[in-house]
């Protein structure tokens, strides 16, 4: 019999440890009193896997679990205005660099098995998401007249489908102007859409030696310098593969050098897509496999919208915004993880769902992931023979 909670077992895959000496660094445990940035992480966890839509919901839940919290090392649940002052004062950047710490250790084992390309390459695929807003409570989230946002750059891993990189942004900022913080990989290949067809940020990856993959626009104004040859008898979606040269003098400036220019025929969309890469030795259809992947991004950002708390927020601040999808994005790495140790073949909105239905139950975690509809075993009943007295 299991004497810990599902979610307090949950809690104990991170690393404390680390965590600590990220607060001990940041400094922000200074001046607490008696909630340290620790219990400020359950409880907004909390919030992500309960989809609590209020602070007094994260307060009250976690009331509700007396007696379980010590097994979580929390001495005590937040109060509904402890939970407001600590997101709003609490460095968010605190929970940035704890998913890039656990992004090491978790994300390993959240890898799982993509389609193998023939490039050796690390692969990351890049794009944005907007995340709305009501522009009278989130006055800082400028985005348009009537409406507030954030936007979410994010550089995905396509090993692990979990994001390298992230960059939150007011609604504003420009998708490749969102991109120029990125972290670059020598030898890796970018994946992007035509919002990222920037020719300044493409020499600045190409300088670096970091390949790219983009859809570029259609009114690109190029000069054709040689066509490449076409395999004959296999790959006949590929129609264009040649060499080019920017011809707008201002596009030229930014990036002088040749690109490889392919045009291939997407079948199951019934369009045609046009790609330019700075990669010349790999083969046209080699180039094109990663693109048509492209679409595992915009899979990551629905599943954090449908199954996480992003979309409505318990704080106004702009720093309690940035903790509560900091901490989605650790959830995130948590559940990726939790499906890569369970025998049983979970979808992630079940696996989250059935999580919030059991999240304070006392079982055995790994046979919950393994065997989640198998019956408890069954207790024999003891059976009492009344004693004769006379």
């Amino acid at each position: 019999m299991v004497n810990i909670t599902l979610f307090s077992q949950i809690i104990s895959k991170l690393d404390r440890s680390k965590f600590n000496k990220l607060s001990l660094v940041k400094g922000t445990d200074k001046h607490n009193k008696g909630y340290n940035s620790w219990t400020h992480l359950v409880s907004i966890l909390f919030c992500q896997f309960a989809k609590s839509q209020s602070v007094r919901d994260i307060s009250n839940g976690l009331r509700s679990a007396t007696g379980n919290l010590n097994h979580m090392g929390v001495q005590k649940a937040l109060s509904k205005s402890s939970v407001s002052y600590q997101n709003k004062h609490r460095d968010y950047t605190l929970f940035k660099d704890y998913y890039f710490s656990l992004l090491e250790s978790l994300g390993q084992q959240a890898g799982f098995k993509q389609v193998k390309f023939r490039i050796k390459s690390k692969i990351f695929l890049l794009d944005s998401t907007t995340i709305s807003l009501c522009l009278s409570l989130f006055d800082w989230a400028k985005y348009k007249t009537t409406k507030g946002a954030v936007k979410m750059h994010t550089l995905l891993d396509y090993d692990g489908n979990l994001p390298a990189y992230a960059n939150i942004t007011d609604g504003k900022t420009a998708d490749n102007k969102g991109a120029y913080q990125m972290p670059l990989h020598k030898g890796s290949v970018i994946v992007a859409d035509r919002f990222y067809n920037d020719f300044y940020l493409l020499n600045v990856w190409d300088s670096k030696g970091v390949f790219f993959v983009i859809r570029h626009k259609k009114n690109l104004q190029y000069e054709s310098k040689c066509e490449l040859a076409l395999p004959e008898n296999r790959h006949q979606n590929i129609i264009i593969d040649e060499l080019i040269e920017l011809k707008a003098p201002a596009s030229r400036k930014k990036y002088g050098k040749k690109l490889r220019r392919m045009a291939i025929w997407d079948d199951e969309n019934k369009q045609t897509i046009e790609l330019i890469t700075n990669q010349m030795t790999w083969t046209a259809n080699t180039i094109s496999e990663p693109y048509k992947s492209r679409w595992q991004i915009e899979i990551f950002f629905r599943e954090i919208k449908q199954n996480l708390h992003i979309k409505s927020f318990v704080g106004t601040t702009e720093n309690a915004v940035m903790i509560q999808i900091w901490t989605a994005l650790i959830t995130i790495l948590i559940l990726k993880a939790l499906k890569a140790m369970a025998k049983y073949k979970w979808h992630l909105s079940n696996l989250v769902a059935f999580i919030r239905l059991n999240i304070f139950v006392k079982i055995s975690l790994q046979e919950w992931l393994d065997k989640p509809f198998d019956e408890p075993p069954k207790v024999k009943p003891n059976f009492y023979v009344q004693g004769i007295l006379f």
